[in-house]
């Protein structure tokens, strides 16, 4: 079932609007605008000033407990100082190896420079290591990086590149000097490079999100090479890896992942679920693709089924987002592609208030407009009634049936299911119910 949002008070970078709207909607402006000399004349504002041959700067991880935050480029990764990130940045230079580049250029990519390592995920592991990984020119590959304070320094000076002021640019396949305490040196460990399928994805223009929880890596994210296989990963750690049902158009239909976040449900820890955001492609207009905005979630105690489902979500569901506004004859405008998330935390972990920015691109109107969604909302739409189809030419029409019990999607061994220690206990309806009505 849909969830609504409330549109904040201004609809932010209008580009045209309906005709028959009033004037108040024709000049409606963001509260806050601000031109790129306003900004630097602020003083909050700071360049990003590198001297790297490369591009494609992501901010992936701020650590605000050691003042840093992690960047990931092509074939970079960067650890700058919060308070000043042009001070003293540490580099590490993680390019793929040139057999894996020729092997991708003949492959037929590279047309737009593809062929690199693309860093498209860093998650904290500890307090001293990252996990990073990297598309490694459509072949993805993880490692481990120290988080250290300090660039290594090496015997050999010609294997040190300079890079933006202050800063050294270290290749990967180099090991600091036995004089150095590696505690506290920012390097990759090559050692433990392992394949990043299923963590990260092969195609650097496709946005991957994660979240490590636990040692485990959840990731939303297309694990083949030709890029249409889209799942929601759980890889790592003591537990089955898992995923979502394989080419189920019902559950994943060509998504673009935006953000994934934990947020508790109850005092409860089996009760814990990871929720995904994204946009996808309407299964019922197959003719005329029309995009979807949806917010999706997993448990984390999720071990699938133990005849269906094997290996698979057994409590994924999602939802839709929707962003509108009325117009004076009562029309609703769309916005219907989902572009970030911003999540506020409250006194309240279980509540905080979700902010997602949202597009629309029609051919009569352009324009975006954030939401905002309570966690009450979203709760209660899951706890609603299930979006039901008797076949392809019918349409969607709440589920009026008999419930099967634990109601799908309710995590194992939690508030409602204390006896249910794992979802391979749930009675085969349950699953084979999920399978079918994951909306």
């Amino acid at each position: 079932m849909p969830l609504v949002g409330f549109l904040l008070w201004a609809i932010l970078l209008i580009v045209s609007w309906w005709p028959t709207y009033s004037k108040d909607y024709l000049f409606a402006t963001p509260r806050v605008q601000l031109t790129f000399k306003e900004l630097k004349a602020t003083g909050t504002a700071r360049f990003f000033n590198f001297l790297l041959n490369s591009t494609d700067y992501r901010i992936l991880l701020k650590d605000e407990d050691h003042d840093r935050m992690y960047v990931g480029s092509k074939d970079y990764i960067l650890s700058l100082d919060l308070h000043d990130i042009n001070r003293e940045p540490l580099i590490i230079h993680w390019p793929a190896s040139q057999q894996r580049i020729d092997e991708c250029v003949l492959s037929g990519k590279n047309n737009n420079g593809e062929c690199g390592n693309f860093i498209r995920l860093i998650q904290p592991w500890n307090r001293t290591h990252l996990y990073v990984c990297g598309t490694g020119a459509y072949n993805p590959v993880c490692t481990f990086v120290n988080r250290g304070r300090k660039a290594q320094a090496f015997e050999l000076n010609q294997s040190i590149q300079q890079g933006g002021r202050g800063s050294r640019a270290v290749d990967s396949s180099l090991h600091p000097s036995p004089v150095e305490r590696k505690d506290y040196i920012f390097y990759l460990e090559p050692e433990k490079l392992e394949s990043g399928k299923g963590k990260c994805s092969y195609d650097p223009k496709v946005d991957t999100v994660s979240a490590l929880i636990n040692e485990e890596l959840y990731a939303g994210v297309y694990i083949d090479f030709m890029g249409t296989d889209a799942a929601i990963f759980r890889t790592l750690g003591k537990q089955t890896a898992m995923r979502t049902d394989q080419y189920n158009s019902r559950w994943l239909n060509d998504p673009a992942f935006v953000h994934a976040k934990l947020i508790p449900d109850s005092a409860e820890k089996n009760d814990d679920k990871l929720y995904f955001f994204f946009r996808e492609k309407s299964t019922d207009s197959p003719q005329s693709p029309v995009v979807y905005s949806r917010i999706g979630r997993i448990c984390l105690n999720d071990d699938g089924g133990h005849c269906c489902l094997v290996n698979k979500w057994s409590t994924f569901l999602k939802a839709r987002l929707i962003c509108s506004v009325p117009g004076p004859d009562g029309i609703e405008t769309h916005f219907d592609e989902l572009q970030d998330v911003f999540i506020q935390q409250t006194q309240d972990v279980k509540n905080p208030i979700i902010y997602a920015v949202f597009a629309a691109s029609g051919s009569v109107f352009k324009g975006s407009a954030v939401c905002v969604y309570s966690m009450a909302d979203i709760r209660m739409v899951f706890n609603g009634p299930f979006a039901h189809k008797e076949g392809p030419n019918y349409q969607w029409m709440p589920y009026t049936g008999k419930m099967p019990y634990p109601r799908p999607g309710t995590c194992p061994g939690g508030t409602f299911t204390p006896s249910m220690k794992s979802t391979k206990d749930y009675p085969d309806e349950v699953i084979n119910f999920m399978r079918t009505h994951p909306m």
